[in-house]
């Protein structure tokens, strides 16, 4: 898997959303949220290969 040293999710963004439904942001929130999404691109990747594709399209995921 790849490293997952950079963050992919905006945190203002996801701060925002929160904000929107009345919840709070736990500090280590980001962290578990860019974990998942690493996984999410590393599984749709795969497929996208084992469809011997280089393009990952939304059916991916």
């Amino acid at each position: 898997m790849a490293e997952e040293t950079e963050t992919l999710v905006v945190v203002s963004k996801v701060r925002a959303f929160l904000k929107t439904k009345d919840a709070m942001m736990s500090g280590d929130l980001i962290d578990a949220l860019n974990k998942k999404v690493y996984v999410l691109l590393e599984d749709a990747v795969l497929r996208c290969k084992g469809n011997k594709r280089s393009t990952v399209k939304p059916q991916d995921i």
